[in-house]
């Protein structure tokens, strides 16, 4: 019989639900509606982030659907990160307070850095003057204050490479409940996974089915030919098989979508599970990564001078 994975255990004994929705590129004025079909099928943990632009909207569907009594601001998980521009250790309230404003809650249940760069306070594009040299302790521990006051009942960061990970668990006073970073078939992160489990730091994927509506990403994920075969043998999509290899590696997955029908089969994870020999097919997957970070990385400005520097060679 197949192991329900509803939820995993952070390392503030906190439970994460194993599935959430992720909002990334989720329109404002559909956003809504995809949140309340999501709560309504039985979703609880959703993924916002300031950066989204969206999180408004999101707060008036959560106050509606707690006063109509559809669900309990206490069943929900209710993720959201610092953006770039935020990092300086007083601006670092300033990000959570707004999420929180929008959002209309008193606290979120994981607050994340969204990513180890640092951008000027203010700004809103990505042009490469606005990168600036990135201090991730400094901003951690305007994070941990953040976890000491409640507004987030447990931190983390998104986006780090192993070293990155490494690096951080060695000064934080608090260490990272989650690290959220692009997991799916076609790059399951291995050498991350490991340090995270021996850490007890759990790895949420995003883009868990290799974001296949972002039109700028090349995502072959859903077609490869071991994720077809396993689908057609189990009688499921080729999206669910990779939602639930994600939950048998020990990961919660953010499948984002817009889509009721897809919402709803997103969420048809739980009550089976892929077979040892058809799990192993998994490991024949070509491995890239789709997400890179062109933006964050210049000759001159910010932090990192390459790709490589950015990943330390994650690549």
């Amino acid at each position: 019989m197949a192991a329900v994975i509803r939820y995993f255990e952070l390392n503030t004994g906190a439970k994460m639900p194993s599935v959430g929705l992720g909002t990334w590129q989720s329109d404002p004025g559909v956003v809504g509606q995809a949140v309340e079909i999501a709560i309504k099928a039985g979703y609880r943990h959703i993924d916002c982030a300031r950066i989204y632009k969206n999180e408004k909207e999101i707060g008036e569907v959560l106050k509606r659907l707690f006063k109509d009594g559809v669900v309990k601001r206490e069943e929900l998980f209710v993720t959201s990160k610092l953006w770039n521009t935020d990092h300086a250790p007083e601006d670092v309230a300033v990000g959570i307070n707004k999420t929180l404003e929008d959002l209309q809650l008193d606290c979120v249940d994981l607050y994340l850095m969204h990513w180890p760069v640092s951008m000027k306070p203010g700004s809103v594009d990505f042009k490469p003057e606005n990168l600036m040299p990135t201090n991730i302790p400094s901003t951690w521990q305007a994070m941990e204050k953040l976890y000491d006051s409640g507004k987030a009942k447990a931190i983390g960061v998104s986006n780090f490479s192993t070293k990155k990970l490494g690096d951080l668990l060695q000064v934080a006073r608090v260490p990272p409940a989650v690290n959220q970073v692009e997991c799916h078939p076609s790059w399951q992160q291995a050498k991350l996974r490991e340090l995270c489990k021996s850490k007890g730091v759990h790895l949420s994927a995003y883009s868990p089915l290799g974001s296949p509506g972002t039109t700028w990403l090349k995502s072959d994920v859903l077609k490869q030919p071991a994720v077809i075969s396993v689908a057609e043998k189990l009688g499921k999509t080729p999206a669910q098989v990779c939602l639930r290899w994600g939950i048998q590696m020990g990961q919660s997955v953010l499948p984002k979508s817009t889509n009721e029908a897809r919402i709803k089969e997103n969420l048809d994870v739980l009550d089976w599970s892929i077979p040892d020999d058809l799990f192993a097919k998994f490991s024949e997957i070509p491995q890239a990564r789709l997400l890179r970070g062109t933006s964050f990385v210049h000759e001159t400005h910010g932090q990192y001078r390459t790709l490589e520097e950015l990943w330390d060679g994650e690549l």
